[in-house]
């Protein structure tokens, strides 16, 4: 809310928008939202009504994420419980702590049905609009360009990724018109030192390690040679399609999951650093992403309650961030060497 009543008091340079918590450093779609809250909200005073809000946006998000599962129907519906009603942390950051990171979220999976509906105009909107809110939908970013690339060929890829990048510039053009160096390397911000003390994934390293540069860069190369990995396996499992052809293809619903969920669970695995709020940037995701392993039901279950555990100890402590890890990569292990492709279905024609 301090950040917010800045812009609306008049101030459009990100390097004077700060508050208590800390410097404005999330995009042009935060202050939008934020803003219209502030208004709604009595300037932030009325904090009951802000979490009915976020009640019907956490119920909004589960029918889309629902929307997804049902069409796909490869998750049992029992192991989906666990994403309507059992976990605390989650509640928490919807409805008690009032985080961004829900609003992204929302929009991500708004857009995600729209995009395995081939209407790519309306899912490259809400994609880039979730972006603005916050810019850890990037991490499914590899995903899509697969996806995009698969269904509609390099010419129509091209044309939505620039949807997306206009659609960054008119949300943040009151910012890039007068202070474009402060928006960009503030909302933008790829080399930020997160603050140790907060970090969920890494407690076990010392701080002077943690921050240090040397330490970033060797998960952004794992990050990256994990994505390279993933993208030849997607290419094996589910072909070039319309790459290499003149038609449009499309992906069957669960591949389509797989694509998009195991894109942004790398980023997640090789994360510089997760807070509690992150929790939902894959908590939806888990469900499809075990049961596209080879393990035995109780010991997917056990791993969802385990990471459940792991998000709900505060602090971190060496033990519960050792165990994430240890989840994390069991997870991609399988994923890697026996996640398999299913069934594909015929080209459905575009929406657009």
């Amino acid at each position: 809310m301090q950040e917010v009543e800045g812009v609306l008091n008049g101030t459009l340079d990100y390097l004077e928008l700060k508050g208590d918590t800390g410097p404005l450093v999330y995009p042009a779609g935060f202050v939008y939202v934020y803003s219209i809250l502030y208004a709604i909200t009595q300037k932030g005073e009325n904090i009951f009504l802000a979490q009915h809000i976020f009640a019907f946006l956490y119920l909004a998000t589960l029918y889309y994420v629902f929307k997804l599962y049902t069409r796909s129907q490869y998750v049992p519906p029992y192991a989906l419980i666990f994403m309507c009603c059992t976990s605390y942390r989650v509640h928490a950051i919807f409805v008690l702590r009032l985080f961004n990171d829900p609003v992204a979220i929302f929009l991500l999976f708004v857009s995600l049905n729209y995009l395995f509906d081939q209407q790519w105009f309306k899912g490259c909107i809400l994609y880039s609009l979730a972006v603005s809110v916050k810019m850890n939908i990037l991490l499914f970013a590899p995903g899509l360009l697969f996806v995009l690339l698969h269904s509609v060929g390099l010419k129509d890829t091209c044309k939505y990724i620039m949807i997306c990048g206009f659609t960054q510039v008119l949300l943040g053009l009151p910012f890039l018109a007068t202070h474009p160096f402060s928006y960009i390397s503030r909302s933008f911000d790829f080399g930020r030192v997160f603050l140790h003390v907060w970090t969920v994934n890494w407690r076990f390293i010392p701080e002077h390690i943690f921050v240090s540069p040397y330490f970033h860069l060797p998960l952004l190369l794992c990050h990256l040679i994990v994505l390279v990995v993933f993208a030849i396996k997607w290419t094996k499992n589910f072909g070039t399609g319309a790459l290499h052809s003149d038609q449009e293809d499309s992906l069957q619903i669960d591949n389509f999951m797989f694509v998009m969920f195991t894109s942004n669970f790398v980023g997640i695995v090789f994360a510089r650093s997760l807070h509690y709020q992150f929790y939902v940037w894959y908590f939806f995701t888990l469900p499809y992403l075990l049961w596209s392993t080879n393990y035995p039901v109780v010991f997917k279950l056990c791993i969802l309650g385990i990471l459940e555990l792991c998000w709900n100890t505060y602090p971190s402590t060496a033990l519960s961030s050792g165990f994430l890890h240890l989840c994390h990569f069991l997870i991609l292990f399988h994923l890697l060497y026996f996640g398999k492709p299913h069934p594909r279905l015929k080209p459905i024609k575009s929406a657009d």
